[in-house]
């Protein structure tokens, strides 16, 4: 029985532990097939990124937010430290789908922070804790583990809380950009009806490495709370 028990519980540590392998895995493959498969798709108005983000700016009347090409492959960002759109090269010169929802999602953080939309200023206060929580919280697990010390678990699991709490903020920040992306792209007329569900696939795969990342975050959060728990009866 005994024997049994010990298998069952390494394969269920097995199995976690190939989720937590395999669920970013597949969200990063999903995001890539879907961008490489759609950056090969021209959109009707035959716009790049950087005209797509500028029209959608200047037709939001943020004249004052400035579009910049920058390095890498869907390193596409928005700073609101500076006020800028960065696009990286294939999407700032690209006429695709792909280019062109990317840039118009990255816009709509750009009128999130115009609009001082709630979740975006509430992430934004929680990025120094989480960053300071993501950093410290492992070692203090760690030591709470290793030394069977209840106290320094805890205050691990607390620190994880504050950077697994940003990962599930994040989620209504992406997920209300490429909302915005989509109302403005049919809007400014840079995608037309039926481009619509095409432009949507991209949107959502990208939308999935965030939802994957949160979930892996959760998944941990709740496997050391356990831990904690059982190291209490």
């Amino acid at each position: 029985m005994e024997e049994c028990s010990l298998l069952g519980g390494l394969g269920g540590y097995i199995i976690y532990f190939a989720l937590l392998m395999i669920i970013p895995l597949w969200a990063q493959s999903k995001v890539k097939s879907t961008y490489k498969k759609y950056s090969k798709k021209a959109t009707s108005s035959h716009m790049t990124g950087a005209q797509v983000a500028r029209k959608i700016l200047d037709d939001n009347g943020l004249y004052d937010v400035t579009i910049e090409e920058t390095k890498g492959v869907l390193s596409d960002h928005y700073d609101p430290r500076k006020k800028v759109v960065r696009l990286s090269s294939g999407n700032f010169h690209g006429h695709s789908m792909a280019a062109s929802a990317i840039a118009a999602h990255e816009v709509g953080h750009a009128i999130q922070d115009a609009e001082e939309y709630a979740f975006l200023k509430f992430r934004s206060t929680l990025v120094p804790v989480a960053s300071f929580g993501s950093n410290i919280s492992f070692f203090f697990i760690l030591a709470g583990i290793l030394f069977d010390m209840g106290n320094m678990l805890l205050l691990g699991i607390i620190f994880m809380s504050a950077a697994v709490l940003f990962q599930l903020v994040t989620l209504p920040v992406e997920f209300d950009a490429s909302n915005r992306a989509m109302g403005q792209m049919v809007s400014t007329g840079v995608i037309k009806n039926n481009e619509e569900r095409e432009t949507k696939k991209v949107l959502n795969a990208a939308a999935m490495t965030y939802v994957a990342a949160a979930l892996v975050a959760v998944m941990e959060l709740v496997r050391f709370i356990m831990m904690y728990v059982a190291s209490n009866d």
